[in-house]
C-alpha cells in the first residue's frame, strides 16, 4: 500500500497551485472524517480525497481529467480502490458511485469548494465563523461561487444517506479541523 507521504509528493509534482492544494488538503480532512464515521481505513479514504484532482492542474479538460491521473496512478502502482474513488468524484466519468468512499468523493468535493467561499466572504475569513446555516444561505445566492454546482452536494448529501444540514455540518467539522493548514 501506498502511504501518505507518497501520495503528497505524487500531488506536489503534478500541483504547483496553492489552492489546489488547499483543496485537496480539505477533501482528504473531509474523506478522513467519514472514514472514521463509517467505520473504514482512513488512510485509503484520506489518499482518495488527497489525489482526486492531483491531474487537474496539467489536465484541466472534461477530456483529460481524471482519465490523465488514472494513468498515473496505475503506472505508480496505486491500488483500485483508490483509483476508482479518483474516477467516481468527476460524474462526467460515469463511474458508478457503489461504495461508500465513491459516494463520500462526490459528496465532499464540491462542498468543501463551497465553504471555502463562504469563509472567505466572514470578517475575518475564518472557518471558524462558518455555521450550517451560513452555508445554506450562500446556497440560495445561485451569483455566490456561481460554478459550484448545488444539486451536487445536495445529491451526494443524498447518496451518503444525511440530511443537507447533517452533511454540511460533518464536512464543516473536518475542514474547521485543519483550519490552519487550509489559512483559514
Amino acid at each position: 500500500m501506498k502511504t501518505r507521504a507518497e501520495a503528497w509528493k505524487l500531488l506536489t509534482a503534478y500541483t504547483a497551485n496553492k489552492n489546489l492544494l488547499k483543496h485537496a488538503l480539505a477533501v482528504e480532512a473531509a474523506m478522513r472524517h467519514y472514514a472514521d464515521y463509517f467505520k473504514d481505513d482512513a488512510e485509503t479514504w484520506g489518499m482518495v480525497g488527497l489525489l482526486h484532482d492531483f491531474d487537474y492542474e496539467k489536465y484541466p479538460s472534461l477530456e483529460d481529467h481524471p482519465y490523465k491521473g488514472q494513468e498515473i496512478l496505475t503506472q505508480e502502482g496505486y491500488p483500485e480502490i483508490i483509483r476508482q474513488g479518483v474516477m467516481a468524484h468527476a460524474p462526467h466519468t460515469g463511474t458508478p458511485r457503489a461504495a461508500q468512499l465513491e459516494k463520500a468523493i462526490f459528496a465532499v468535493d464540491e462542498l468543501t469548494g463551497f465553504i471555502v467561499a463562504v469563509a472567505l466572504v466572514k470578517p475575518n475569513k475564518r472557518l471558524a465563523e462558518v455555521d450550517v446555516a451560513s452555508v445554506k444561505k450562500k446556497m440560495k445566492q445561485k451569483g455566490f461561487a456561481a460554478a459550484v454546482k448545488r444539486e451536487d452536494i445536495e445529491q451526494g448529501a443524498q447518496e451518503l444517506g444525511f440530511t443537507l444540514d447533517e452533511h454540511i455540518q460533518h464536512v464543516l467539522t473536518a475542514m474547521q479541523s485543519i483550519a490552519g493548514d487550509l489559512g483559514l
